[in-house]
């Protein structure tokens, strides 16, 4: 990671937005789909329904990191995403997303741990992941 000025252990990443997510819109989908739970919320028939941003939650969560991490530090490759299983996102939700910064070495990379918070919920670890120089730059 030679050239590159390492995050420090604590650091964080910028908090990122999602939500919230509109009741009706949830009802729309309920009627066109014939499933009325959100967790099975298909992002083709959401868009085509004019669902604007489906429900996030498990895997939809974490994936939701991946542009965050990568526009927060642009000289580091995004090597390792792992999931925890969160409750999801609710009607009328919105929630933050962060991450902080536990491990920073040349050797083993940048360690962060992943948050969602909101104003009904308290901060839950959603993931980890791991961020390292890009393969082309290391020794």
């Amino acid at each position: 990671m030679s050239g590159a000025r390492l995050p420090a252990i604590g650091e964080r990443t910028p908090d990122w937005r999602i939500g919230p997510f509109d009741a009706a819109a949830l009802e729309a989908y309920a009627a066109a789909s014939g499933d009325a739970n959100p967790l099975h919320l298909d992002d083709d028939l959401a868009r085509a329904i004019g669902f604007p941003a489906p429900p996030v939650h498990g895997m939809k969560l974490l994936a939701a990191f991946e542009p965050l991490l990568c526009a927060w530090r642009r000289d580091l490759f995004l090597a390792r995403l792992s999931a925890k299983f969160v409750q999801p996102v609710l009607r009328g939700e919105e929630v933050t997303l962060s991450g902080r910064v536990l491990r920073s070495s040349p050797e083993e990379g940048v360690f962060l741990r992943l948050l969602a918070y909101g104003a009904t919920r308290a901060p839950a670890l959603v993931g980890e992941a791991l961020m390292t120089a890009p393969r082309k730059f290391r020794p």
